[in-house]
């Protein structure tokens, strides 16, 4: 059986005062079953990836968004609870951007994505779970499967 593309509709939605982040992202891309989906961040000029802890969460149709992966570096991340493996994060420093990446691709990835660039001060892996305030700026990036 030949898969379906996977579709991804990539949102923007970004609030907040000029003195903040301005997150941004590409409108849509699409890629296969089994492929992987590079979810893309960027940081605006003024404030740079390289110092931000980047928050992302998923939030599928009739649920709450969910904690998926905290990255600061590879050797500062943490996924979230029940989150698999295939699910990876990076930053591209020249660029100004933090990555979220999905390999396998798989029909339950299907949901919106939001990236948060947040600087905490880390005392604990608690902390890395989830931000001690509501966000101001995310991102949203809608992962779908086209009808059959």
């Amino acid at each position: 059986m030949a898969w379906s593309p996977v579709l991804l509709l990539l949102l923007c939605h970004c609030t907040g005062s000029l003195s903040q982040p301005v997150l941004t992202q590409p409108t849509s891309l699409s890629a296969s079953v089994g492929a992987t989906a590079r979810l893309t961040c960027t940081l605006s000029r003024d404030i740079s990836v390289s110092g931000k802890n980047m928050y992302w969460y998923q939030q599928k149709p009739g649920s709450p968004p969910r904690f998926f992966l905290y990255y600061y570096s590879d050797s500062d991340k943490q996924l979230g609870p029940g989150v698999p493996s295939r699910v990876s994060g990076s930053k591209d420093t020249p660029t100004n951007t933090a990555i979220l990446f999905i390999s396998g691709l798989q029909p339950e990835d299907e949901a919106d994505y939001y990236c948060q660039a947040v600087t905490l001060l880390l005392r604990n892996k608690r902390e890395k779970e989830m931000p001690s305030r509501i966000p101001e700026h995310w991102e949203t990036q809608w992962l779908s499967w086209p009808m059959a």
